[in-house]
């Protein structure tokens, strides 16, 4: 192929790595440090809340790797000699010896079954060959999700991965051989990778895998341990599978005797268009397969993010979404997230150049609603579980500071599922935040209702004691001769004297109150004196004995009623003292439904008080 334009490449990391690499562990992931609410990042609370769900696959075949000897075939190889030879008299080539043997290999090496053939005897190899990619959960018994190119490979992937770990030292010992019947020539390091090259496509043209197991595992922690050290292969079984990439490239995992896994939940395709984000979750290889990071920090998913591109279709009418989002060699299989941490697909395969960089522009995700179509056949339903809906709680309390609302609900979690990769590293980081004085979380309801209770109980203590100190001052004498309607009416004296000092009241209205007042007092002793003064508008109409008309239970209109002032208006022509517009009408008009009861209360001592008078005889 040209190499202007860009052959396509899962993104699996289908390199020959050892068996030995599933069981790499890491370090827990280290949650993101606690902002207020809004103030942390899309990416760090997507990343926390599905990072649970996200596994590390293994795909692991083991054999035995069987290849012939290799002999040169000595008529063929007679013929290749005259023709460097010839070469050496045109000047194509240099007459020295090392020249002459590139030229050899390189002619070898382009067309190999030419120059050798198989023989005896046949050389063995025992070889384990895999590749690591990216799972997530979908229920909470274990049903998992990944690519179709994670869990197979095609034959010839096969050999050309077998050929590249197994075959690897034989390669290097029959280059040996080779070079040393070029007695008297110095090899250099091109004439080995010459030579070495010549042996690399013999053997893998020859070679046949016998026994060949296939195993799928699931990297997962033991109880207590978190993505750590503890954590081993779990086997898988294989479910589902479609097609590898172009086609649906979907497979489903089971692992067996799991229970309240942490799930992350699916979208729909139209949760995401041109230009929102997405977000990728997945084990890239350049961290997993590289040996300069520690077994402690390989375990832990990368989160990239980048716009939605376009969306395409492949030649088998199977839809991609292109993104900009970086992924690479072990992404594969990985979810993809929109903002909402809602699942819109899975990375399945990326663009590479001819000398196998990855091109971080061209990323392709198998869209959400073929995820669904491959569940549907299979009747699974994707479902959240207790465990994740109890951490995505805990994490809400855990970023807004709320610390011990959020450490008891990490310790749910925990028991709920003890193999949880983070729960331990956030319970510890709680447990320090409070020991440290960062909690905010707030007071709950009850106190704050304890508080205002508190609070009207310590008024209401105020007014009894300001009552009783009142009392105290009247002196017990005039309290025992108080009558009820003398006890009423200097309740509400007090009441409006109260109103009076804080509200200035006309004077002429509380000289005109208390002069009633001191005559109500008075009771049954004495008849009450008519008015020397009456002001425009106020018609007094006392009863006078002997009246059968009057009424005992109703004032008569006209009649003072300081006590009652609500038929003190300002059309009757009275000043309105006791109930002044808009000041506090509340303590000193009962009749406008403040105090019921006490209005009752004076109607009745009222109606008492022209009962006797009405029953004094003449002149008394």
């Amino acid at each position: 192929m040209n190499g202007r334009f860009r052959k396509y490449r899962i993104r699996g990391t289908l390199t020959a790595a050892a068996v030995a690499l599933a069981a790499l562990a890491a370090s827990p992931a280290s949650p993101a440090s606690a902002e207020p609410g809004d103030d942390v990042s899309v990416g760090t609370r997507l990343a926390a809340r599905t990072h649970p769900a996200v596994q590390l696959t293994s795909l692991t075949y083991s054999g035995q790797v069987v290849v012939p000897t290799g002999t040169i075939k000595e008529g063929p190889f007679n013929e290749l000699v005259q023709q460097a030879t010839a070469a050496v008299l045109d000047g194509k080539i240099s007459s020295d010896e090392r020249s002459i043997a590139k030229y050899l290999f390189q002619r070898m090496a382009a067309d190999v079954d030419r120059y050798l053939k198989p023989t005896g005897p046949e050389r063995k190899v025992k070889a384990e060959v895999g590749g690591l990619c990216t799972g997530w959960w979908v229920t909470p018994d274990g049903y998992m999700v990944t690519g179709a190119h994670c869990v197979q490979m095609s034959d010839r992937e096969l050999t050309e991965v077998f050929a590249q770990q197994a075959l690897a030292k034989l390669n290097k010992q029959d280059a040996k051989e080779i070079i040393k019947g070029l007695r008297g020539i110095e090899a250099d390091a091109e004439l080995i990778q010459l030579a070495q090259q010549v042996y690399v496509n013999f053997n893998s043209g020859h070679l046949q895998i016998r026994g060949l197991n296939k195993s799928l595992s699931v990297v997962q922690s033991l109880p207590g341990g978190g993505v750590d050290k503890t954590a081993k292969p779990v086997p898988a079984e294989l479910v589902s599978v479609g097609e590898n990439y172009p086609g649906k490239d979907f497979a489903l995992l089971k692992v067996n005797g799991q229970q309240n896994l942490p799930t992350v939940p699916l979208g729909d395709d139209s949760d995401v268009q041109t230009g929102s984000t997405l977000y990728i979750s997945g084990f890239p290889g350049l961290v997993t397969n590289t040996p300069f990071f520690s077994l402690e920090s390989k375990l832990e998913p990368a989160l990239t993010e980048g716009p939605y591109n376009a969306k395409r279709t492949t030649q088998e009418g199977v839809p991609y979404i292109q993104t900009q989002a970086p992924s690479y060699h072990g992404n594969s299989g990985g979810p993809v997230f929109s903002k909402d941490g809602k699942v819109i697909g899975m990375l399945i395969a990326g663009t590479v150049s001819e000398g196998g960089e990855a091109s971080e522009s061209e990323s392709f995700v198998l869209p959400v609603s073929i995820i669904m179509e491959k569940l549907n056949e299979k009747n699974i339903k994707p479902a959240q579980s207790l465990t994740t809906t109890k951490y995505d709680e805990a994490l809400n309390d855990f970023f807004l500071r709320h610390y011990k609302n959020a450490l008891p609900k990490f310790r749910e979690v925990q028991a709920l599922h003890p193999n949880h990769p983070y729960v331990a590293k956030y319970i510890t980081d709680s447990q320090q935040a409070i020991s440290s004085g960062k909690d905010e979380t707030p007071q709950p309801l009850w106190v704050w209702i304890a508080i205002g209770a508190g609070g009207l109980v310590v008024v209401a203590g105020v007014v009894v004691a300001v009552l009783m100190l009142r009392r105290r001052k009247a002196g017990p004498q005039a309290a025992a001769v108080q009558t009820p309607s003398q006890a009423t009416a200097q309740g509400w004296q007090q009441t409006n004297q109260a109103w009076q000092q804080t509200n200035a009241p006309a004077q002429d209205w509380q000289q005109g109150n208390q002069a009633w007042q001191q005559q109500n007092a008075q009771g049954s002793q004495q008849q009450p004196q008519q008015p020397q003064h009456v002001e425009p508008g106020f018609q007094p109409n006392y009863p006078q004995p002997g009246n059968p008309q009057a009424s005992p239970a109703m004032p008569q209109p006209g009649y003072p009623q300081p006590l009652n002032p609500q038929p003190l208006n300002s059309q009757a022509g009275y000043p309105q003292p006791v109930n002044p517009q808009p000041v506090n009408p509340q303590p000193v008009n009962p009749q406008a439904g403040a105090q019921p009861p006490s209005v009752a209360a004076l109607e009745q001592e009222i109606a008492e008080l022209r009962r006797r008078l009405e029953q004094r005889p003449p002149g008394a």
